[in-house]
Parts: C-alpha cells; sequence; structure tokens
C-alpha cells in the first residue's frame, strides 16, 4: 500500500446522494418565491481541523442550508437545500457561520470557535450547487459550481480533493498499528490462559460463543470437550500470527 492509496482511504470523499421525492419537496419552502431555485450543499476541509458549515439567508431566516460536520482533509456529502434566485441580481449575499475545532493534546477538552460572514454570492448566468471550503490557512470560501473539485472544469482556486499531511497519514497510520498490536497482545493473553487454566478459558469462550454466535459450537459436546479446547488454541494461534503480520507490515510501510 502506497501513501496515494492510505490517503484516498481516509478522504471520506462522498459522492451525490439519492434523494426521494418527499425528500425533494421538503427543499421547497412554503414561502419560496417562483423566482426561487434550490441548490444542494457540500463541505470540503483542505485544513488539519475538523468545521461545520451553515448558511442562512439575511434576508430571509427560513432559507437555511448545511449543518454538516466535515473531518480533517475529508469532506461531505450532499446536504439540502439554500435557496437561490433563479436571476442573480447585484447585492446579493449569504450569512455563512463556520465552526471548527482546535487540535488539542488528548487530555485536554476540544476547543470550539465559531466564525460569521456575511458574503457576496457571485455572479451567475444560472444557480449552481454551492460548495463551502475551509481552506489550509484556517479561511473559509464558497464556490458554486455543478462540477467536482477534481473536475477540469471546476472554477475554484483550489483544485482536486484535499491531500493529507504527511502528520496526518502517520497519526491515521499509527492507529492502525495501535490496533495489530492489541490484535498480538490479546492472542498472547488467551494462548497463556488457555494453556494456564484451560478449563476455566475454555468455559469462559463457550460462554461468549454461545452468545455472539453458537453456529461455531454445534461440533462439540461442551466447553469441556477436549477437542474444544483444541479448537481454541488453533485459532488464537492463528489470530496471534495474522495480527503479527499485519503489525509487521504497517510498520515497514509507515509513510
Amino acid at each position: 500500500m502506497n501513501d496515494t492509496t492510505f490517503s484516498m482511504q481516509y478522504l471520506r470523499i462522498i459522492g451525490v446522494c439519492l434523494l426521494s421525492i418527499p425528500m425533494l419537496t421538503a427543499c421547497f419552502k412554503s414561502n419560496a418565491s417562483a423566482d426561487d431555485i434550490p441548490v444542494s450543499l457540500h463541505g470540503v476541509n483542505y485544513s488539519d481541523q475538523e468545521f461545520s458549515y451553515s448558511l442562512e439567508d439575511p434576508n430571509d431566516k427560513s432559507n437555511i442550508g448545511g449543518g454538516e460536520t466535515i473531518d480533517r482533509y475529508g469532506a461531505g456529502g450532499t446536504m439540502c437545500c439554500y435557496s437561490l434566485p433563479k436571476k442573480w441580481r447585484p447585492g446579493l449575499k449569504v450569512k455563512l457561520d463556520t465552526t471548527h475545532w482546535l487540535n488539542l493534546k488528548p487530555a485536554d477538552n476540544l476547543k470550539e470557535v465559531r466564525e460569521s460572514h456575511v458574503v457576496d454570492i457571485p455572479s451567475y448566468a444560472k444557480p449552481g450547487e454551492i460548495w463551502v471550503l475551509r481552506q489550509s490557512d484556517g479561511k473559509s470560501t464558497m464556490v458554486m459550481s455543478n462540477f467536482q473539485p477534481d473536475h477540469p472544469n471546476w472554477p475554484g482556486r483550489i483544485k482536486g480533493w484535499p491531500i493529507p499531511s504527511l502528520e496526518y497519514r502517520r497519526e491515521r497510520w499509527d492507529l492502525q498499528i495501535k490496533d495489530a498490536q492489541l490484535g498480538v497482545d490479546t492472542a498472547k493473553a488467551l494462548l497463556f490462559d488457555l494453556k494456564k487454566n484451560p478449563t476455566e478459558e475454555s468455559k469462559d469462550a463457550w460462554s461468549y460463543a454461545l452468545e455472539h454466535h453458537p453456529e461455531s459450537l454445534k461440533v462439540f459436546s461442551g466447553y469441556d470437550d477436549k477437542r474444544y479446547a483444541e479448537y481454541l488454541k488453533k485459532d488464537y494461534e492463528i489470530w496471534r500470527s495474522e495480527s503479527s503480520d499485519r503489525l509487521n507490515e504497517l510498520k515497514d510501510q509507515r509513510p
């Protein structure tokens, strides 16, 4: 697995949602003008801080949209909806509210920072989907486009989807290493307990299997069946071996 493949696994870039007829109907405000049209909203995060966004019409508080939280170096889904006039006019504005969370030490509480800006809606021939972007420098911008950021016709200054930093990729990678190490340690502990007290360990394993996957017990007469202890030993050894292989591979390929 190379760095590019790993990066793509954590972008969480979601495609266009399939909206049902009732949901589409809900996009239209009951008091919306016949000259208004609902457009979808998207959030893209190029920064190392989670953020959420929402839009509000300064002249019509019922015209709102967004509210989704976007992961670091990630993208959200398709949010419904914000109404725009079919024909652009000078002075058309939108209130952009954003919230981001500062990266602090694990023992600290997350610090929430809220910001609000009233921005001009750029001129358009016809309304397009609204993209709220959090830049790497922490500034929030908006782009109106029916194309995604990696499309050649994307009009935004920042091209393409977010690319996680090396620090972020290592952070996510280390979580996988930690998980693999836990698998190795757990398997070793179970093998130790099985050798030290096979009856007690077999009884505990039997109770767990009886609740979660009883089909695995059909070939045994009970937890005191010697074949069951042998089965557990083989299962734990496979778990230890596979976890150890995965751990070594992750350590070797760490970015």
